[in-house]
């Protein structure tokens, strides 16, 4: 899929059959935070994300799946990172829940576009827009920061003060990640099998 000479999609074709996906940004940012969200179940966050995406749900359920994943990920494959376990598992730079505001006004500052009032704009679109803003809106120097590895900076100062902005700027802990981790934590104090709560 090309974004300069494809038509991007707002239906999804399974066996024969087109289904019209909720392709809005709002609704693979809704996405995005179901997928993040530790108090919902693996089984229920899948049919909580198909009727997210689909008014009709395909009976092909794998399929479905595979073409609203397909969706999300603007059409791209992502199996060429699939074999690095390294990339596999990279560091959460941004937030929708917690960087709203910056995100927002990024769009704002740089494109005109504000996202309140836009009534439809393709996740597709937003995306890249997203991927290109600028390095002076405060959402980009963020993610910098907390992208950067501090192992790498030599000079003391700069580490420090690296090390200050990534403290600042980390994305919150949720209340069920804070929950768990004090439970575990009181575990260790008492000497109970912590097992249970991993």
């Amino acid at each position: 899929m090309n974004l300069l000479i494809d038509i991007i999609p707002k239906t999804i074709n399974i066996e024969g059959e087109d289904y019209e996906i909720n392709s809005d940004f709002r609704t693979s940012i809704l996405f995005e935070l179901l997928m993040q969200d530790n108090t919902i179940a693996e089984e229920e966050k899948i049919f909580m994300a198909l009727e997210l995406y689909y008014p009709i749900i395909p009976k092909n359920i794998k399929e479905a799946i595979e073409q609203m994943l397909w969706f999300y990920r603007c059409g791209k494959d992502v199996t060429s990172t699939k074999g690095n376990s390294k990339n596999s598992r990279t560091t959460q730079i941004y937030s929708f829940e917690y960087d709203d505001d910056y995100i927002y006004s990024a769009f704002m500052d740089q494109y005109g576009i504000d996202l309140q009032d836009i009534k439809y704009l393709h996740w597709w679109k937003f995306k890249a827009m997203f991927k290109s803003l600028k390095e002076d809106n405060m959402i980009v120097k963020i993610m910098g920061y907390r992208s950067m590895n501090l192992a790498e900076i030599k000079d003391n100062e700069q580490k420090a003060y690296y090390k200050h902005m990534k403290e600042l700027y980390k994305i919150p802990m949720s209340k069920d990640e804070r929950e768990k981790l004090n439970a575990i934590e009181e575990a260790l104090l008492n000497g109970r099998d912590v097992s249970k709560l991993l």
